[in-house]
């Protein structure tokens, strides 16, 4: 599990003062992102730039359990589910200081070509998400 605490800014939220629900989406792809930095080495400009390849989400499902505040600071935690042949599929979980969950995702990505054709994942990166896959009940 690829974890990073988050607090909630201003620009996250609507003039309630609680985040505003497609914000969540960027602070996901955001630990997408990291994930793919700080645990594969593999930043996305050097996927996206040198290699030319994607990684865009086919799929996304979330639920929205407790609202989140300006100032709150969230656990985020991503974890890699499954791995087919060209798609990834996390889960993501967000929680409070008071230990409610505030979120809970499903997403699914596809390794592509710059053409949008999906592609096998390579082998070396194949082997690095395999060995973070999530055990199963």
């Amino acid at each position: 599990m690829y974890s990073r605490d988050i607090r909630i800014e201003f620009n996250h939220c609507d003039p309630a003062g609680i985040v505003f629900f497609a914000r969540y989406f960027e602070i996901l792809n955001s630990q997408v992102e990291n994930f793919f930095r700080d645990v594969l080495d593999y930043p996305w400009e050097k996927l996206m730039f040198a290699d030319r390849q994607g990684v865009p989400t086919v799929r996304f499902e979330i639920e929205f359990r407790n609202p989140s505040k300006l100032g709150d600071l969230l656990r985020f935690d991503l974890s890699v589910e499954t791995l087919g042949r060209s798609s990834l599929d996390l889960t993501h979980a967000a929680t409070g200081p008071d230990a409610t969950t505030r979120l809970s995702a499903r997403q699914r990505l596809v390794w592509v070509a710059r053409d949008g054709r999906s592609m096998p994942w390579p082998d070396y990166l194949r082997a690095e998400l395999a060995a973070h896959l999530e055990e199963q009940p």
